[in-house]
């Protein structure tokens, strides 16, 4: 009877065992399923490229952009400045049927921001996004007031690695540089 016992004893722990690791290895492989999504959007106002690079170190997404018309860090809405610094994405709207009026006479332009609108929490400041372009001309320039435009393509190929709230780091050219210094020292 005590044999039997510490035979059933034993069998139970193994047993127990078996299913904690078996749990175990089901939570870490839920967490590497994350880490495969663990990344971050770096901006370069100097390169004026997009680049999504994930958790190990590697560029798994790249796009010329266009930047805000004004060089310098964003102050104030209308400033047409790209702001700098570190976000989180807020949101991904769909924005295909969205228009704006750039107050140059045209009026409402349909399709101004292209099929999506990735929204940055940038505080003090509600429109800032990340978003496509009706003026695909204009990537690799500074004409944008304030957002960070691609190609419509290339939009849609950035949008599956996007997730909420995803961190952006958006990083200055040296022209942004000497505006902020002389900003600073007035």
């Amino acid at each position: 009877m005590k044999r039997t016992l510490t035979y059933a004893l034993f069998f139970f722990l193994i047993g127990g065992m078996g299913i904690y690791m078996f749990f175990l290895k089901k939570e870490y492989e839920d967490d590497r399923k994350k880490w495969k999504h663990a990344a971050v959007i770096l901006i370069s106002k100097q390169e004026m490229k997009l680049q999504v690079v994930d958790f190990k170190g590697e560029t798994v997404f790249s796009a010329p952009i266009c930047v805000g018309k004004n060089a310098g860090n964003k102050n104030k809405k209308g400033d047409m400045r790209t702001p700098e610094g570190v976000f989180k994405v807020s949101d991904i709207h769909n924005s295909s049927s969205w228009k704006h009026d750039f107050g140059d006479g045209k009026g409402e332009i349909s399709g101004a921001y292209g099929p999506h609108f990735i929204r940055l929490d940038v505080p003090g400041h509600k429109g800032i996004g990340i978003h496509g372009t009706h003026l695909p001309e204009s990537i690799g320039t500074r004409d944008s007031e304030g957002c960070i435009r691609l190609e419509n393509s290339e939009l849609e190929k950035l949008v599956p690695f996007v997730r909420v709230p995803m961190t952006v780091i958006i990083t200055p050219s040296a022209e942004d540089e000497a505006i902020n210094r002389l900003s600073n020292n007035m």
